[in-house]
């Protein structure tokens, strides 16, 4: 540990215990942040992953039917474009099997179905972006809020002073401007996570809103070739 290190050490363990709490606070704040900005960076890299597979598989041609039972018996692991698809087409399936339905009824109750599981998917991508949001635009007005404290204690100190010396001030205001340092630190991070998780999950949603007019269209054509056999 060098000295620089040393001295700023020594400026937090000076510094007021209003200032000092603050100073914790924001620490704790960046770290929760680190911790939901690497979770999150994991669902968002695998729920892309999963979506470019499902769709691969769903348009190889493969039987509508056998994909059903293959994504419907995975329970633990449906998520994404393959939740959109088990609820739309199980709900197509139910409502097939009652008589005297036109294919517009059919495919607009698996449609229904289908924004209610989007819903869902985008309810648990955005889980936790609220508070990225939160650190982002508060911690810079704590951090700031702990320098004005501090720096009020310095000139309090000055009351009883003779003589007043940028020496006698000086280290008062260094221990309070860390705490400004410390909220950008706590800050800026969670905001370019916030922006760049928030454009992933724009262009999820779209992916995700786009399979589901796609596979509507597909439910669409099915219902009409069920009519006419009919």
């Amino acid at each position: 540990m060098n000295s620089n290190e040393l001295e700023i050490w020594h400026l937090i363990m000076e510094a007021s215990l209003l200032v000092q709490a603050v100073m914790a606070v924001l620490v704790l704040a960046s770290l929760a942040s680190w911790m939901v900005i690497f979770r999150k960076r994991q669902m968002y890299s695998r729920a892309e992953k999963r979506a470019r597979e499902f769709e691969e598989k769903f348009w190889s041609g493969a039987d509508l039917n056998k994909l059903y039972d293959s994504v419907a018996s995975n329970r633990a692991g449906r998520e994404g474009a393959e939740a959109l698809f088990e609820a739309g087409f199980r709900e197509f399936s139910r409502l097939r099997d009652e008589r005297h339905l036109n294919p517009d009824t059919l495919v607009n109750g698996a449609q229904r179905a289908m924004r209610v599981a989007l819903n869902r998917e985008v309810d648990r991508l955005e889980h936790h972006l609220g508070f990225l949001a939160t650190v982002g635009s508060v911690s810079p007005y704590i951090g700031l809020f702990g320098t004005v404290w501090g720096i009020m204690n310095s000139f309090r100190g000055l009351a009883g002073a003779q003589s007043a010396t940028i020496a006698m001030v000086a280290p008062g205001i260094s221990e309070a401007l860390i705490a400004t340092a410390i909220g950008l630190f706590a800050a800026i991070p969670a905001v370019i996570a916030f922006n760049k998780f928030s454009g992933q999950l724009e262009r999820l949603e779209s992916r995700y809103d786009n399979f589901k007019e796609e596979f509507a269209a597909i439910l669409h054509r099915q219902a009409r070739r069920l009519q006419a056999e009919g």
